[in-house]
């Protein structure tokens, strides 16, 4: 399937950095304080701002690989996000909003972290003026916000979602360090996809208006079989092609570009290879292993930063369909970095921090 792509204008670079970090337990807080440092701190990014924090807890609550938890595999740990809302805290945030489209129910997030196992107010006690809310849905909202995608977009030309995402200031993306069945990789762009409500977007959601509660996953945005909610922008192009592996890559370009990632965080303290499920598809030859990489990195460009962390993981962030990992879809990287969303050239971003060839952690050899 032929790969086509907007240009929109030179891709900017930006810095990222890379910290060691083997476990959870304690050392997060210094090594995330580190990474920032690297950046050039992020007090001019975050001070007097209303801050948004969008973790992710994609797959189902109690789906386990093997009997590690899920924030050790799939999702955000709770020890990445209290650190990071400790430090955007301490760096002058005026509200820290903790933020996830969760788990295809409209349960107040604090109930979902705590069927996760999390002590929420591990995290509402990180800093000050902190709170959470799962945007599923309208949830706390009276008014659904619409982001515009520049130059009409891929797929979308907007999106309607939770009313958080558009009042926010800033945005922080807390994503985990894994493959992705239809993405090739999920990493801090990918992570955007939760931002999309089922309400408007699930397989439940209204035909006329918005569902009263989101029921379903983001079918729509992998088969494209129906469109959004009639409130809500429709397709640009609905005889565009169907495959998942077209349409998902595009669909996280269109969503980053239309709410652009300000801090992009990526714990690849310990997480799984092969899918982003808790096991691989059917007849997959691949399995899941459980791995630490022991490392955490972040960046002010999520292309860039995604890239940074491709290379960590052994791939070539210049890979496009057909390489991995993708394998099966077009290269989300590729297509941001021509829409002039970052840059995926290692030769070009500046890297902090141990060098990659030292810590990668190639996650193709356990195929």
């Amino acid at each position: 399937m032929a790969l086509t792509a907007r240009r929109v204008g030179a891709a900017p670079a930006a810095r990222v950095a890379i910290a060691r970090c083997p476990d959870y337990a304690g050392g997060v807080l210094p090594a995330l304080r580190r990474v920032f440092d690297d950046l050039g701190g992020i007090e001019r990014l975050v001070a007097g701002k209303s801050v948004a924090v969008k973790i992710n807890m994609a797959n189902p609550l109690r789906a386990r690989t093997g009997f590690r938890p899920a924030w050790c595999t799939r999702w955000s740990h709770p020890a990445v996000i209290a650190a990071a809302v400790h430090l955007v805290g301490a760096a002058g945030a005026r509200r820290i909003r903790i933020l996830e489209g969760s788990c295809e129910d409209d349960n107040p997030l604090e109930e979902n972290i705590l069927q996760g196992g999390w002590d929420p107010q591990d995290l509402l006690r990180a800093a000050a003026n902190v709170d959470m809310e799962n945007t599923d849905s309208l949830a706390l909202g009276k008014k659904y916000g619409r982001l515009k995608v520049p130059g009409g977009g891929s797929i979308y030309p907007a999106f309607d979602c939770n009313p958080s995402y558009v009042e926010c200031d800033v945005l922080v993306s807390i994503a985990k360090l894994k493959e992705h069945e239809t993405a090739g990789v999920a990493l801090s762009m990918n992570n955007m996809l939760g931002i999309a409500p089922a309400t408007i977007y699930g397989d439940g959601a209204g035909l006329e208006e918005p569902a009263q509660r989101p029921f379903g996953r983001r079918g729509m945005f992998h088969t494209g079989r129906r469109q959004p909610s009639s409130t809500a922008p429709a397709e640009t192009n609905p005889d565009s092609p169907r495959a998942a592996g077209y349409r998902i890559p595009r669909v996280t370009v269109d969503l980053v570009a239309a709410r652009p990632i300000d801090l992009a965080i990526i714990d690849g303290i310990e997480t799984q290879t092969s899918v982003e499920g808790a096991a691989p598809a059917p007849g997959s030859v691949r399995k899941v292993h459980l791995v630490k990489p022991g490392i955490l990195v972040a960046g002010l460009n999520a292309v860039c930063t995604d890239a940074v962390a491709m290379a960590l993981m052994g791939f070539d962030p210049g890979a496009d369909r057909g390489t991995p990992p993708f394998e099966q879809c077009d290269s989300t990287l590729l297509l941001a970095e021509s829409a002039g969303l970052g840059t995926r050239d290692l030769g070009k971003i500046e890297v902090v921090g141990p060098p990659i060839q030292r810590l990668r952690f190639p996650f193709r050899r356990y195929v």
